[in-house]
């Protein structure tokens, strides 16, 4: 099963992907974490009732699936090991020891844009704007301190993620992500949520592109941490909650650790996409993001 959020004259509506069609689902039987909490066979129950109003998918216009957040995005760190080195020495002076457990943080749900949008971009914000392509997991249930053998009957599916970084701004803080990962409007999310048995996650491939050029590209096996271990060790006396969003990590070629660095600029465009969860397509667009803040540039700090 696919899902989407679709705007419709204005207003999210949950559909079901197939065929090239969206079958959107009754305005009144809730949004995307609503459905997602009655459970796959209420939602294909739904989807099957007539009347059901249809659109072509490339007629729709796509929002990001998850609208409303209950917390902020869940993330992880590190999670595959050919990006943990590739940064040796680039850190900063914020190198760490190799983690032996997954490295958890968070960023606000106002990073979240729908998976075609444009994403401004700021100097004085910051001067070192990323990427990272991840893949993405949608709670089904509520749950805590599952084990390993149990954490994939919690996730509901999965999404694409472009986890656009501040990297100055990531060191500007003590060497906590939250800040250098929440600007508004920087993180694509989509285009579907695909439910796991559409896939053979471990043999997903994701990758990015910059203009044109792949920098990015490895398979999910890959991951340092699996996504049950994740989610076992993330619900670990910590209750996850129906539609939590986690991306589970970015793999090697980001543009902080190349040699020259590559950052993104306005013009700029980056393609994710990854077996069988669909294409992320944004471009950066200049925009002033600072408005009438007395923090100095990023752009000329030291």
């Amino acid at each position: 099963m696919r899902l989407a959020t679709v705007n419709v004259s204005g207003t999210p509506r949950v559909g079901v992907v197939a065929d090239e069609l969206i079958r959107l689902l009754p305005a009144d039987e809730g949004d995307m974490v609503a459905l997602i909490g009655r459970g796959r066979s209420e939602i294909e129950r739904l989807a099957q009732a007539a009347p059901v109003q249809t659109m072509p998918l490339a007629e729709a216009t796509l929002m990001a699936p998850i609208q409303r957040f209950r917390r902020d995005v869940l993330c992880t760190g590190w999670n595959y090991w050919d990006h943990f080195e590739e940064s040796r020495g680039k850190r900063e002076g914020q190198d760490v020891d190799k983690p032996s457990a997954p490295t958890f943080f968070t960023k606000a749900p106002n990073t979240v844009i729908g998976p075609y949008d444009d994403i401004g971009l700021d100097p004085h914000i910051s001067a070192k704007w990323d990427y990272e392509a991840e893949v993405a997991i949608v709670i089904g249930k509520r749950c805590r301190s599952v084990s390993k053998a149990q954490a994939l009957d919690c996730v509901f599916g999965y999404c694409l993620a472009n986890d656009v970084s501040q990297r100055d701004l990531q060191r500007r803080h003590g060497g906590q992500w939250l800040k250098g990962k929440s600007i508004d409007g920087t993180m694509p999310l989509g285009p579907f949520i695909v439910t796991g048995d559409e896939l053979d996650v471990p043999e997903i491939t994701l990758e990015l592109t910059l203009n044109g050029t792949t920098m990015q590209s490895a398979k999910l096996k890959q991951m340092a941490f699996p996504i049950a271990e994740l989610v076992a060790e993330l619900s670990f006396g910590m209750t996850l909650e129906v539609g939590d969003v986690i991306i589970t990590g970015t793999p090697s070629g980001i543009g902080n650790a190349r040699e020259p660095a590559v950052f993104l600029k306005a013009g700029d465009e980056m393609v994710v996409s990854a077996t069988g969860l669909g294409t992320l397509r944004n471009r950066i667009v200049a925009a002033d993001l600072h408005g009438t803040t007395d923090i100095a540039s990023m752009s000329t700090a030291k």
